[in-house]
């Protein structure tokens, strides 16, 4: 699995994003949020959102938040599932007129990889020939001119390539998609941050050097397990020798951050073996570690053997969190670890900045428009899309196709969902200076449901308080989820959806 995304760490995490099996923070959870794009296939149409403070616009936060840990991964919002086709499809040019462009994420999506994983449903095909990956660099060059065409003057102040796996281009390939992406966004991928996911078996020497010459800060790695056994389980057919190679080659090249995902919950899998898998990833010192619980999900090989293990998993998390809080690393997000002091951080904040995106799996964020491609995860429909995405006349590159319109509601709900997921945790004077309003009365009765469970807690500055408002979860300072709520943010996020999100993924058909 190629996993992504995070961006500078803890301001992006989510975002990455939205972008699926896994994902990563400075790349991770952004690169899927990213690349997670989302054209859904509809059943009928369902009623208009009656805007903010109407009924569809709340979030449901019913029982189901109590059911399960493990009920989405939320690295972006609104869901890619919860898009639909934009008619009539508005110009970029349009989209982006009234934008702030001074702190962007620039995003590539490479969809493809050499092997499918068991719990991947990223957008992703296998086995692309030269021929294909050429004609996809190709599009990539027409959109990338369309997309500058639209932008009036844009600075990016960090940038992630995922998939899939980018580093399933060859070192030739690799130079031409950064070539492309440096001439004609002026971007100056040197001069920011960049991610880039890879994997055992084409983190190569060559490739590697590619990534280092041209300005490539963090490199992240889906290893997954160091267990054979384990591997083979997840349908990812590799070995530790091969592993320990490519982190190897990875370290000898020099990158600032190393991040290594790991997946817990897989079949199998024991409390002493997954102690082994932690303690083989801490042998490589990684900047950052990544924490995945295992997914099953429709349309993927594992999902047709899904069974109730969230004690276990559960379990399992709480032992990596403290095996690599002991080790000296810091907490971030549910699954993102880091070392103290590790370079990353960014002026982007994922919560109000925007983000393009080039690809056929790429995601753009602006304040009031979500928008991508279509999206699929089958294999048939994804290498559709990809085909299609290749024969596009370069004019078919400068409007949006689908995506979601965030009214007030939806921006001060995911500003809300993108805050407290992360382990700082959601600034109330921020949030009043954004948005002119108390999150306390925007959103009191989610917070205080929270609080009621032992899942969220005010943390005070340190001194005498200023500005308290009174509330159990409202004061001076930040609220934050606790240890035992950042265990469930994969409830708590989903729970935090509005009712007009929940519709539209209710009406989204897999494929």
């Amino acid at each position: 699995m190629a996993v992504t995304p995070a961006t500078p760490a803890a301001s992006v995490t989510s975002v990455t994003p939205e972008a699926s099996a896994t994902p990563a923070t400075p790349a991770a959870s952004v690169t899927q949020a990213a690349s997670d794009s989302g054209r859904a296939r509809t059943r009928a149409p369902r009623a208009a959102d009656p805007g903010p403070g109407g009924s569809a616009a709340r979030s449901g936060f019913d029982g189901s938040i109590d059911a399960s840990p493990y009920q989405g991964y939320v690295y972006a919002y609104p869901h890619k599932s919860a898009y639909r086709p934009l008619e009539p499809r508005p110009p970029l040019r349009e989209v982006w007129a009234a934008e702030p462009l001074e702190s962007l994420f620039l995003y590539l999506h490479i969809p493809f990889c050499e092997m499918r994983c068991g719990f991947c449903n990223l957008f992703t095909r296998t086995g692309a020939p030269e021929e294909l990956v050429a004609a996809y660099l190709d599009a990539l060059e027409h959109q990338a001119r369309a997309v500058r065409d639209a932008l009036d003057g844009p600075r990016f102040v960090t940038a992630a390539i995922g998939g899939g796996t980018p580093t399933y281009l060859s070192a030739a390939e690799l130079t031409r998609m950064f070539d492309l992406t440096e001439r004609i966004m002026g971007a100056d991928l040197r001069a920011v941050p960049l991610s880039m996911e890879t994997s055992p078996a084409t983190a190569t020497a060559d490739r590697l050097a590619v990534l280092a010459e041209r300005g490539t800060t963090r490199v992240s790695i889906g290893v997954q397990s160091f267990i054979d056994a384990e591997a083979r389980a997840a349908v990812r057919p590799q070995r530790r020798r091969e592993v320990e190679a490519a982190l190897g080659r990875i370290r000898e090249a020099g990158f600032e951050t190393l991040n290594i995902d790991l997946i817990y919950g897989i079949d199998g899998q024991t409390e002493q073996s997954w102690r082994h898998s932690l303690d083989a990833a801490l042998g490589w010192e990684p900047e950052e570690i990544y924490l995945y619980p295992l997914y099953v999900r429709p349309l993927t090989g594992l999902g047709r053997r899904a069974r109730d293990w969230d004690d276990h998993r559960l379990g399992l998390y709480r032992q990596g969190r403290d095996h690599l809080l002991a080790a000296g690393y810091e907490q971030v997000s549910m699954r993102m670890f880091r070392l103290p002091g590790s370079s990353g951080a960014t002026g982007y904040c994922c919560q109000s900045d925007g983000m393009v995106g080039l690809g056929c799996g790429a995601r753009s964020y602006t304040s009031r428009l979500h928008y991508s491609y279509e999206y699929a995860v089958g294999a048939r429909q994804v290498r559709a899309i990809i085909d299609d995405y290749v024969r596009l006349a370069p004019g078919e590159f400068a409007v949006a196709n689908v995506g979601f319109h965030l009214d007030e509601d939806e921006r001060r709900r995911r500003h809300l969902i993108q805050s407290l997921l992360q382990a700082e945790g959601l600034d109330p004077v921020a949030y009043r200076e954004r948005f002119g309003a108390e999150v306390t009365a925007d959103f009191g009765e989610e917070l205080e449901r929270l609080t009621v469970r032992g899942w969220l807690e005010p943390v005070r500055p340190p001194g005498p308080a200023r500005g308290t408002s009174g509330s159990e979860v409202g004061g001076a300072g930040r609220l934050r989820l606790t240890a035992e709520g950042l265990a469930r943010s994969d409830a708590i996020g989903p729970a935090l959806f509005s009712g007009r999100v929940r519709e539209l993924m209710a009406g989204y058909e897999e494929r």
